[in-house]
């Protein structure tokens, strides 16, 4: 008997299928639009772009201008690519438009899908980001589909790493622009932290399509994007403590698999303290729960993590003298990240690497709340429905499941479950033997570079010629993805490498014409390419007899849709495709989550070795094993992002204070009103409110007037005259300041003076907004014990963090007033020395390089100087770039006369 929820939905339809039913009007009015599209000219497919550029620019609805724009886009992508969008792509658009994220099987067409919202929100003018997971696909896709661009009329660049500045701010500048989430979040980081606005590079967040959504948004959103520099170094305490480690015994500490956490006992705790008084790490009386004993402790937790719960060929690989991290969820390689609050110092010590110094942060964000900066936000990917509850609570966004252009005709085995991982893997030859000897094309995906080496070791054994792609071979990622498909072709692929490429099934037809013409470059071209076209076709139908791409996967992951990606590399477009996953009660997630009761029913009911167990109910057990980690995994995000939204909102009022000070064209009102406020503090602070007289430390305010004002003033006097009150005294103090800041900027010149106050307080800005990350860096770590009190930690880290931004408005305050009021222009005495001091350094070096004939160099400077005129550079000798100008301007040399 059906229940009432299955009854409603054969009756009503699910929700997914009423939204792909929604779509279904404007996609008639799409293709009823077409047989006008495709008798434009490629003048009038531009012009037509105009028009509905300057339609939207005069305020009418992008959804109104929608089924014009998607027909527009369809035709030129045809004519640029010979691609033309089937119904599921439109669909796919239009769900991305809406803001949704687009759940389309792998080899739907997503890249293509991606130009048409693209093009429809690139219109207003502000801009379209599409956001891929590596630098190869952003740069292969800008190339790709800024044909279709082009032939728009419309700008499409692309955001890459190390990519000089004019061209990166160009590449900002198009109307839409490919860039990794990383190169994104970064920039956006950076840009926060220059001092002109003509130096930023990103020109707003208006719309981003981000591809492989479920990847950038959920399983990076753990790890933040943070700039940091160096600080002091440490590597001693590092290898000093690396050599502890090796001492623990089992029973000093414990380790938590399913949250990845260790810790000591209390008998470890005892043995640590006796170690590390007899080592002298510890001074003597010390005990390592005193409070000079954090940083110590500090570093042997980090260093303990580092041996029990980072493996080599599993979370990092050592190349080139650095341990360079492993992408957990791609297999790829993650150059220039390094793991934060000196755990990857302690990795590099455990492996006797050269210790790079531990950094301190300057500006950080998580993906998160990145990405939430944006106007509007659609997403696609091959899976996503497992996470729909966090994409809809943390990002606000739909999950619509888009049907395929054809149906699926892959085969999904039920998961063959052995007792010991070696069986498992001699099972797994031989399927790929079997696979191998009737031509079909196997995919297999293993879940670390380890057990992919491990698993090419055993086929070399049996000699089966296999390509191995994992983070050790990433730069031939493309060529191998390319392969993957071919008749009796076997890869290895460490997770989901080569993801956001397409295996096609006979290989890459494009790929090989471009390896035939390399191989035989004065041969014809075009007979280069009827003769590859024609092998391929025939490699093509080879492949689908011998059934289609096997993905044979050799562990299942903590992460359900990770599974799902890897399966749905077969069967697209309809090919015949099959998949199976061979597990083993020794593998992580079996083991983690309780197959001591599986092995011994197992050995209870006689099961033979090589013998797998093969039923539905094992995948269901399974699914639902993966959906309490994906669960748990979820509340750590989330729980993250709450403690991350308290420094996001500090952070939004900082970034925009700067931006607001860099389009400031009266900085001196900025600055006026922080030294008013500063001066009220001052008075609050000497003057308590409320008080008599004779309770007031005038001759303190006196003193605190001439250490931050830099002024002089007979403030005592004034308070001893009959009727004088605080707000006299702010008066007076007001009016004192402004006077000497109106003398300063008449000294210096009005252009100057705002120069020199715009940099100041963007430089204090910034430098208290990195001692206040540090901060609450430091507050987060500790804020945990207070639990232990009945205190609930996320309330008392945002009490905390208010008040701590409270003293960092105030420090603000109080350090620009103070910096602003000792700065002065130079006496014409003191110019003239730090000519002399000029002249004589580079004396000293001249003679250092030309010997005795420097003398006559120094005679000729000394006399330069002795007839010194500010007005005729001339005169000035050779001043260094970094000195200030000796035209008295107060900028730097390279800055004004020294400028190139």
């Amino acid at each position: 008997m059906l229940g009432i929820g299955t009854l409603a939905k054969k009756v009503f339809g699910t929700a997914n299928d009423r939204k792909i039913k929604a779509t279904r009007p404007l996609i008639e009015k799409i293709n009823a639009l077409e047989p006008g599209s495709v008798k434009l000219s490629d003048a009038e497919i531009k012009a037509k772009t105009a028009e509905l550029c300057k339609r939207a620019k005069a305020g009418e609805a992008l959804d109104d201008l929608l089924p014009e724009a998607f027909a527009n886009c369809r035709e030129a992508a045809h004519r640029a690519l010979g691609l033309r969008a089937f119904d599921t792509q439109l669909m796919g658009g239009i769900f991305l438009h809406e803001g949704n994220i687009a759940e389309m099987k792998t080899g739907e067409g997503k890249t293509l899908v991606a130009t048409l919202p693209a093009y429809l929100n690139a219109l207003s003018g502000d801009g379209v980001h599409i956001v891929t997971v590596n630098d190869y696909l952003a740069k292969r896709d800008s190339e790709w589909m800024g044909k279709v661009f082009e032939a728009l009329g419309m700008t499409c660049g692309a955001v890459l790493p190390l990519q000089p500045d004019d061209e990166k701010r160009a590449a900002y500048a198009c109307d839409v622009t490919y860039a990794t989430n990383n190169e994104l979040g970064f920039d956006y980081l950076r840009d926060n932290m220059k001092s002109e606005l003509s130096q930023m590079m990103q020109r707003g967040h208006n719309y981003a399509v981000v591809d492989e959504v479920d990847s950038i948004l959920i399983d990076e959103a753990r790890t933040p994007l943070i700039i940091s520099g160096p600080s002091e170094d440490r590597s001693d305490l590092y290898v000093t403590i690396d050599k502890l480690i090796p001492s623990l015994l089992p029973e000093h500490y414990e380790v938590d698999e399913k949250s990845r956490s260790v810790t000591f006992t209390e008998a470890g705790n005892e043995f640590l303290e006796e170690l590390l008084a007899t080592e002298s790490i510890l001074p003597e009386g010390q005990s390592m729960y005193d409070p000079e004993s954090t940083t110590i402790v500090h570093h042997i937790n980090q260093g303990l993590r580092a041996h029990k719960l980072f493996f080599k060929d599993q979370h990092y690989i050592v190349r080139d003298g650095d341990a360079m991290l492993i992408d957990e969820f791609t297999g790829r390689m993650m150059a220039g990240r390094r793991l934060s609050e000196g755990l990857h110092q302690a990795i590099e010590a455990k492996e006797g690497l050269n210790i790079q110094p531990e950094n301190v942060t300057m500006a950080s964000v998580t993906f998160q709340n990145y990405f939430r900066l944006y106007e509007k936000l659609g997403g696609m990917t091959g899976t996503a429905t497992t996470e729909a509850d966090e994409f809809a609570e943390i990002y606000s966004l739909g999950v619509v499941e888009v049907p395929t252009n054809r149906p699926v005709k892959r085969l999904d085995k039920d998961d063959r479950v052995y007792r010991t991982a070696r069986e498992k893997f001699e099972a797994v030859v031989k399927a790929i033997q079997n696979a191998h000897k009737k031509g079909q094309p196997v995919l297999v995906g293993t879940t670390s570079i380890e057990k992919s080496e491990m698993l090419s070791k055993m086929l070399s054994e049996v000699e089966l010629p296999h390509n191995v792609l994992n983070a050790r071979h990433h730069e031939k990622e493309a060529q191998i993805v390319a392969d993957a498909g071919r008749f009796g072709s076997v890869t290895i692929a460490t997770n989901m490498a080569g993801r956001g490429t397409d295996i096609q099934l006979g290989g890459n037809a494009e790929m090989m014409i471009l390896q035939a013409v390399a191989a035989d470059p004065d041969a014809d071209g075009e007979a280069i390419r009827a003769r590859t076209e024609a092998e391929h076709t025939d490699e093509k139908a080879r492949v689908l007899e011998a059934g289609g791409l096997y993905v044979l996967a050799t562990e299942r992951h903590e992460s359900r849709r990770i599974d799902n990606q890897l399966r749905g590399r077969s069967g697209r477009q309809g090919d015949p495709g099959k998949s199976l996953f061979f597990l083993s009660l020794e593998d992580d997630l079996m083991r983690i989550f309780g197959s001591e009761r599986l092995d011994k029913m197992l050995s209870s009911l006689g099961m033979q070795e090589g013998e797998a167990i093969v039923h539905p109910w094992v995948n269901k057990s399974l699914a639902r094993a993966q959906a309490k980690v994906e669960g748990r995994n979820f509340d750590i995000r989330k729980q993250l992002l709450k403690f991350d939204d308290v420094m996001n909102d500090q952070r939004k009022v900082i970034f925009s204070q700067r931006r607001e000070i860099m389009e400031s064209t009266e900085v001196e009102e900025i600055v006026a009103d922080m030294r008013h406020q500063a001066i009220d503090d001052l008075i609050d602070t000497y003057i308590p409110q409320k008080s008599y007289a004779d309770q007031w430390d005038t001759e303190g305010l006196q003193t605190a007037v001439a250490e931050h004002l830099n002024m002089q003033l007979p403030v005592a006097e004034w308070a001893s005259e009959e009727g004088v009150d605080d707000e006299d005294l702010s008066e007076r103090l007001y009016d004192a300041s402004d006077k000497m800041m109106a003398e300063k900027t008449e000294a210096f010149g009005v252009e100057a003076m705002r120069n020199i106050e715009k940099n100041f307080v963007l430089n204090i800005i910034d430098s208290k907004w990195r001692e206040h990350i540090l901060t609450l860096e430091h507050l987060r770590s500790v804020v945990g014990f207070r639990g232990y009190a009945q205190r609930d930690p996320l309330n008392e880290y945002k009490n905390e963090a208010f008040q701590l931004f409270g003293n960092l408005l105030d420090g603000l305050r109080s350090e620009v007033t103070k910096k602003l009021c000792q700065v002065r222009p130079m006496t014409e005495e003191e110019r003239a020395e730090m000519m002399r001091q000029m002249v004589a350094q580079q004396t000293a070096m001249q003679a250092a390089a030309a010997g005795a004939g420097a003398v006559e160099s120094a005679a000729d400077a000394e006399s330069a100087v002795d007839g010194f005129d500010e007005e005729n550079p001339e005169t000035w000798g050779n001043p260094a770039r970094n000195d200030a100008c000796p035209c008295g301007s107060g900028k730097k040399f390279k800055h004004c006369h020294g400028k190139f």
